[in-house]
Order: C-alpha cells, then structure tokens, then sequence
C-alpha cells in the first residue's frame, strides 16, 4: 500500500521527501499513521530498483531532497493498478489507496487488453464496483483539490496516469 501510494503521488510530479510523507498521511489517516521508519524503507526500495529519482534540492543540504517518478516508476505504478495483488483489493485500506489513484477509465476488468467502462460490465456488482471506484476517485480529486491548493495545482499541471496508457 505505501509502495503503491508513493508511486501515485509521484505520478503526479516531483515532490520534496516531507511533502510527499504529509500527503500519504493523508491518504492513510490516522488508522494507519505513516512512521518514517516505515516511509523512507519505502522510498529506498524503489530508489535502488530505479522506480524514482531522488535528488538534493541546490543549497539545501544533504536532507532536502526530492523526488522525482521515473517511466520504469510509471510502468510499475500502472502495472500495480492494472493488476493488483490479491491482498491489494480485499483489504479495504489497501483497495482505496489503489482507487485514489485510478484515473478515468476506471477497470479492474478487461476484455483481452482493453479495459472495461462501468457502461460495458453486465454484472450489476461488477459494473457498481467500477461506479464506486469511478465516484471515489472523483470525491478524493475535488477533496485534494479543495483541502490542498498545490496537490490540486499539480493535477492541472501534468497528465494524470490511466489505466490505458501504455506501459513503458
């Protein structure tokens, strides 16, 4: 989950180390604090597997840094979200990070390797899945937007990932 909220956060452009640890705060809430024994490991992991791109801010010091998501860290992240683990979707804290994260068109269903709309799913608990996961990203977007003027300035400012876009 902290993994995958780094990512997407990421995904929507470099973010200094602090800035990115309050909005996964956010994201969590307080059931689930975000120590920084447990965010910079998680920052660390991708940073060696070439995911992101950490850089010292000039003049600040060996402890600004920031961050910045590579294509192999884009392809990674829309992987996670075109196919997520198990334990991803049935934990309901775990599924909800996903769904911050998902753009329109929202599908965790797919017809060979086209993604399925809401419209397109015959399944009424299916097709509702993807209309509440189409509503929740919407609602947690307009939030961000209201509550944190930057995290709403970055949405406009660079292309937000699908889940159509091709992976690198």
């Amino acid at each position: 989950m902290l993994e995958l909220a780094i990512l997407g956060f990421l995904a929507e452009g470099p973010l200094r180390g602090y800035e990115l640890r309050r909005r996964v705060a956010q994201l969590s809430g307080y059931t689930r604090p975000v120590s920084d024994g447990s965010l910079y490991p998680a920052i660390s992991r991708p940073t060696r597997a070439g995911l992101l791109e950490r850089r010292t801010e000039p003049g600040a010091g060996a402890a600004r840094y920031v961050l910045n998501l590579t294509e192999a860290g884009r392809a990674e992240m829309l992987k996670r979200l075109r196919k997520p683990a198990d334990h991803e979707i049935t934990d309901f804290t775990r599924f909800f990070t996903a769904l911050a994260f998902l753009e329109e068109p929202v599908s965790f269903f797919y017809d060979g390797d086209r993604p399925l709309h809401a419209e397109e799913v015959p399944d009424p608990y299916r097709r509702g899945m993807l209309l509440t996961a189409r509503a929740t990203s919407r609602a947690e977007r307009a939030l961000l937007g209201e509550d944190a003027p930057e995290a709403g300035a970055a949405r406009t400012e660079n292309t937000p990932p699908t889940l159509e876009e091709p992976a690198s």
